[in-house]
């Protein structure tokens, strides 16, 4: 099934026009599309400046498990970027919360394998009794839809009061690849966030 989006030549705009950049991102079609979320990045990331692009490669680094540690963490905190350092704290505390389910669960040591936070941060998980209470159902697919739920909300709360800036373009990239995560778990889903996302992008033009 073929992918739908609208790539506009990349040289008619100079880097960082971010409302060039979000105008040129999905539309929707006649029948149900599958997003491309790698030739999708890589058409938004042809048309960021080198130091926006540094902020894409923390970001996308923490979807890559082999690249996450305290290290990582620890850096992407210490970013300038607010979305990054939200996001990232945000995503460790849920992978926290994961581990600490599981140690729970199968009757391990509570403190086992969890990785520390960042230096100065706020140890509080707002969030955590809905991610525990998503991590108690019985079904695979809808405890993990109900996780990447919870990423795609946080993903939105971190860009509120912002207009065609860097976060945004960041906001629409975490859910790029939670929707191509879902097309490889179930294409259905896939399909239906697709839609949300097309009607997000839409309301923002």
């Amino acid at each position: 099934m073929p992918s739908i989006c609208v790539l506009l030549p990349v040289n008619c705009f100079s880097v960082n026009n971010y409302e060039y950049i979000i105008a040129s991102l999905p539309v929707p079609g006649k029948d149900d599309a599958k997003l491309d979320a790698e030739a999708l990045i890589a058409a938004v990331r042809s048309q960021c400046s080198p130091s926006d692009n540094a902020l894409i490669d923390i970001l996308l680094d923490g979807f890559d498990s082999d690249k996450l540690s305290e290290a990582f963490y620890s850096s992407a905190y210490r970013s300038r970027n607010a979305f990054i350092r939200e996001f990232l704290l945000f995503d460790l505390k849920l992978r926290n919360t994961k581990v600490e389910y599981l140690n729970k669960a199968l009757g391990r040591p509570a403190g086992l394998d969890l990785m520390p936070l960042p230096s100065g941060a706020d140890a509080e998980f707002f969030e955590k009794s809905k991610a525990e209470s998503i991590l108690a159902l019985k079904d695979i697919l809808g405890r993990e839809r109900g996780l990447d739920d919870l990423m795609w909300a946080k993903a939105d709360s971190l860009v509120q009061l912002h207009v065609f800036d860097i976060d945004i373009i960041l906001s629409y990239i975490v859910k790029f690849k939670i929707i191509d995560r879902w097309n490889r778990l179930d294409p259905q889903t896939g399909r239906e966030l697709f839609r949300r996302l097309v009607q997000e992008i839409r309301n923002t033009r």
